[in-house]
């Protein structure tokens, strides 16, 4: 049941007040560190941002997806590391088990993920499957104790805190592509799972990527998600429509905030005895920006509202995905731009927001797949006026 609109703007003031008060001030130190610090973390709990997207009966906020890509804008105001803490826990770390899960999985899960009690991980990346799902090489051998797992997944979002893993693996050799695929929820720690050193990355720097190998790992049979094989594919591909929505309000949100820093500082910064926003190619391009960052508003709105009546916006979803990734990297480029050499200079911040958004247009879905999305819906006739 969606929230009241004097509850939603409660719950939005309060995570604009947060972003603008606690996480603001720290992104330097975070990025230093590359830790978000313990006590952020604990007062995201308590704001119940970690269960979000998570049923009320679950222990989570419930938000309807209008509703929470509306708080995503708001938390997209900052570094992006702080949302990616929460992200999976709201988008592919419980939305499989929310959408397919059995009752028991549900109540084993959620309100662990909903209190950020557990972190969830999505492990459906290998070394040569991706954007391939189908590719997928790690296998779940059924023996009379339950599965056995093993492979390698690569780039794995909070896989060293993880505290059950979303694992996609082919459980019939037999079936090639996609149809063989199943998915399995495995508690982190679990004997024979092993985690890979954390990746150095071009940025997002308090967040944790890594491998996560599975040496004959067992899982009971309850372990498989649904309790049924061979819906591992169709689970990730619904799963990921609202989680690109999820990223596209956070890319949103990132261009705001680039392109208030950038208004802010023309408008201080002089060259020829006057601010550099008087400067006609100064004002173009914070216009184009702001005409992105507002297009890129709309469409989600009018697509989180789409997936609120029906399931089925995967086409939409992926438009949003590759237009928002895109467009928040042209507003980075300009902002950088706008300020110049400081633009360049770690001390301004611009150029770490730079490198942080380089990863929208990469993870959950490349921009190449999500163009590849649409291009094979319209050939279906969908999307056709």
């Amino acid at each position: 049941m969606p929230l009241s609109q004097e509850s939603l703007n409660e719950l939005v003031t309060a995570v604009a007040r947060f972003v603008k008060e606690r996480l603001v001030p720290l992104e330097n130190e975070v990025a230093e560190k590359d830790k978000v610090p313990d006590d952020v973390i604990d007062e995201m709990k308590e704001m119940g941002l970690f269960g979000m997207s998570i049923p009320e009966e679950y222990g989570g906020l419930g938000l309807t997806v209008e509703e929470e890509v509306t708080v995503a804008f708001e938390l997209g105001r900052t570094s992006p590391v702080f949302r990616s803490v929460l992200g999976t826990n709201n988008g592919i770390g419980s939305q499989g088990i929310i959408m397919f899960g059995t009752e028991d999985q549900k109540r084993r899960y959620l309100p662990g993920l909903a209190s950020g009690d557990i972190i969830g991980s999505f492990a459906l990346t290998e070394p040569e499957a991706g954007s391939d799902a189908g590719s997928c090489r790690t296998t779940a051998r059924r023996t009379p104790k339950g599965y056995v797992l093993n492979g390698t997944k690569r780039f794995i979002t909070n896989a060293p805190k993880a505290g059950v893993f979303t694992v996609f693996a082919r459980t019939d050799e037999q079936v090639p592509g996609p149809r063989g695929l199943s998915a399995f929820l495995v508690p982190g720690g679990t004997p024979g799972i092993e985690i890979g050193k954390p990746d150095k990355k071009m940025g997002q720097h308090g967040t944790y990527v890594s491998d996560v190998i599975f040496n004959d790992v067992l899982v009971e049979e309850n372990a498989l998600l649904g309790g049924v094989e061979g819906q591992g594919f169709k689970a990730a591909m619904q799963v990921l429509d609202r989680g690109r929505l999820h990223i596209s309000a956070v890319c949103v949100g990132v261009a705001e905030r680039l392109i208030a820093d950038s208004v802010r500082y023309a408008s201080q910064r002089k060259q020829f005895n006057q601010p550099i926003i008087e400067f006609e190619l100064i004002q173009a391009m914070l216009a184009d920006s702001y005409a992105e960052a507002l297009a890129g508003r709309s469409m989600v709105l009018e697509t989180a509202r789409k997936r609120d009546r029906k399931p089925d916006v995967n086409m939409d979803a992926a438009a949003c995905k590759m237009f928002c990734s895109e467009m928040v990297g042209r507003v980075a480029d300009r902002a950088v731009q706008v300020y110049g050499g400081a633009g360049y200079i770690a001390d301004y911040g611009i150029e770490r927001f730079y490198r942080d958004v380089r990863l929208f247009r990469l993870y959950e879905g490349t921009t190449q797949i999500q163009q590849i999305v649409i291009a094979r819906a319209l050939k279906r006739g969908e999307g056709l006026r």
